[in-house]
């Protein structure tokens, strides 16, 4: 055989392997199983199914909390912002979530790894020595060719799952505001009640003395005596229990911001103790537009593209799989020549049985998917039952505010009067008592619906995704 022959018949298997190769690569561009995703839509209603605030005004609801003309929240809620744990939790996931995705990328390029060693050896025979050097060095290459599809679903699952844990971290914010401008509102109607119970515990007390002193005169019975201290003690009990209430929400403030509770107290003391108020916005009529702005919402609908992605990597284990590997090896030493070797074919693995492995890894990720698409559309409906409540409740309490505050300055006027008429005998104590409490009931009841309305106002401003907009992530 001449030496054109033998050089011929290796060309001709390697033309064969790399025709091979060629058609497993254009295969591997053409074959991906699984279902295809398509976004599903959102089975709601068309309009809002309540009252949609009046009077309101077209903001950007990026920075809601800028709205409330407050510049004490505005401290807060960026000090939260720059410093949180469930944020740099978020965060976390996000690099998690990135690095996965450039794992799973790694599969659609081969693998290659290379070696190297030396040795000296020495050895005696009789009375003669020898030593060598031996050397050798390889690489070894390797790569699976993605036939079905599987790479390309895992990666489309780990990109899908990276998005989501970026939506999860602007839903992390934005609930991370909305709770801080809530405690924030109540810290400052507490100050105001704190403020009521105070001014009622000045007039309790005179009147106490007053009664006191008529009944060591003998001109009112004791048991007017009592009730005036009885209503000293139940004043001075509300009193406390809102300077403790006060505190707590203070603590809340330091663990939610993570400013030194020092510099929040004096902070908090520049605001002064007026309630913040928001602005009105407009809120779109059409719930799915509403929907698209929420970030937890979006992020469930990612959870259903990766688990949909999820099933075509698990369906291309069914099928062969092939790959490609080659090695190449030089070694040599001082006593001989140096070798070259070197290596170069396909492996194809068909899957025989397994005793229903596959499969089962199948349908389970069929039953993930299932499980997805019940959260995604749960999740739907509760973004549109927390839209609409915080509706209602605006709606409803707008009237109620008005007229508390009414009641509440009627209320008090007919105590001052009523304490006029005690102070020259023409009313009883149990009269001037009755009627305290009503103006005091009156008051609180308008301050605590006063802040319920600004609690209100942050419920919707979070109910409609607090100004975030989808981004593409790479």
């Amino acid at each position: 055989m001449s030496s054109m022959t033998k050089t011929a018949k290796p060309n001709a298997r390697l033309r064969e392997v790399g025709l091979g190769c060629l058609l497993a690569i254009t295969l591997s561009g053409c074959m991906t199983v699984g279902p295809n995703y398509q976004e599903p839509e959102l089975a709601i209603s068309q309009q809002w199914q309540t009252t949609v605030p009046r009077d309101t005004k077209e903001i950007s609801l990026e920075h809601w909390w800028e709205q409330f003309n407050d510049p004490s929240l505005v401290v807060l809620i960026q000090a939260a912002l720059a410093d949180n744990p469930s944020l740099d939790k978020a965060v976390a996931s996000i690099s998690s979530a990135r690095a996965t995705l450039a794992s799973v990328k790694s599969g659609f390029a081969p693998s290659l790894d290379g070696s190297a060693n030396a040795q000296r050896s020495r050895q005696q025979q009789s009375n003669m020595i020898s030593t060598q050097t031996s050397r050798a060095a390889g690489f070894d290459a390797s790569w699976e060719l993605d036939l079905f599809g599987k790479v390309r679903r895992s990666a489309e699952a780990a990109q899908a799952r990276l998005q989501a844990r970026v939506n999860d971290w602007h839903e992390a914010r934005v609930s991370l505001a909305a709770e801080v401008a809530d405690t924030y509102a109540q810290y400052r109607a507490c100050l105001l009640l704190i403020d009521a119970y105070g001014e009622q515990l000045v007039s309790t007390e005179k009147t106490a003395q007053a009664t006191e002193a008529s009944v060591q005169a003998g001109l009112t019975s004791r048991a007017n005596g009592s009730l005036a201290r009885a209503g000293l003690a139940s004043t001075q009990s509300s009193l406390q229990a809102q300077r403790v209430q006060r505190d707590l929400l203070v603590k809340s403030l330091v663990a939610l911001t993570g400013m030194d509770e020092a510099r929040l107290r004096d902070r908090l003391g520049e605001g002064g103790k007026a309630l913040p108020q928001p602005t009105a916005f407009r809120v779109a009529t059409v719930p799915a537009d509403v929907l698209r702005q929420r970030p937890d919402v979006a992020s469930l609908e990612r959870e259903l593209a990766a688990a949909s992605a999820s099933i075509g990597a698990a369906q291309a284990d069914l099928y062969p799989s092939l790959s490609l590997s080659g090695s190449v090896s030089v070694s040599a030493s001082s006593l001989a020549s140096g070798i070259t070797s070197w290596s170069f074919g396909p492996a194809l693995s068909i899957p025989l049985f397994d005793g229903g492995k596959r499969r089962a890894a199948m349908a389970s990720a069929e039953a993930d998917y299932q499980g997805a698409q019940a959260a995604w559309r749960q999740g739907v409906r509760d973004a549109v039952k927390e839209v609409e409540q915080a509706l209602v409740n605006l709606d409803g309490i707008a009237y109620r505010s008005e007229r508390a505050a009414l009641a509440a300055q009627e209320y008090r006027a007919y105590f001052e009067a009523t304490e006029v008429r005690w102070r020259t005998g023409g009313a009883s104590l149990l009269t001037l008592e009755e009627t305290r409490r009503s103006a005091l009931s009156s008051q609180i009841e308008s301050i605590t619906l006063q802040r319920d309305q600004v609690r209100y106002w942050v419920a919707l401003y979070k109910a409609v995704g607090g100004g975030w907009t989808p981004t593409a992530v790479e």
